[in-house]
């Protein structure tokens, strides 16, 4: 599976239950359409981590770099 179908299946499945992966756009703001919350952020900032084997210090913690599934895919790639 590359990044982009992995981490839109782990968000569909995490806080879109009943969405299909295809369903989600990789445009969508996750974050200003409140599909992603505080703790939501968290959970996927320890879910990155541990998927892709990342160090996330505090200084990477923009909300740009996680508001979609895109933003994310090139966090990822970048570290």
């Amino acid at each position: 599976m590359n990044t982009t179908t992995l981490i839109t299946t782990f968000i569909t499945d995490q806080y879109l239950p009943g969405t299909s992966p295809a369903e989600l756009d990789a445009d969508y703001d996750l974050l200003a359409n409140g599909i992603i919350d505080s703790l939501g952020l968290l959970r996927l900032i320890d879910w990155l981590q541990g998927e892709f084997t990342l160090d996330i210090d505090d200084k990477d913690l923009t909300p740009d770099a996680f508001r979609s599934v895109s933003a994310i895919c090139s966090f990822v790639e970048g570290r």
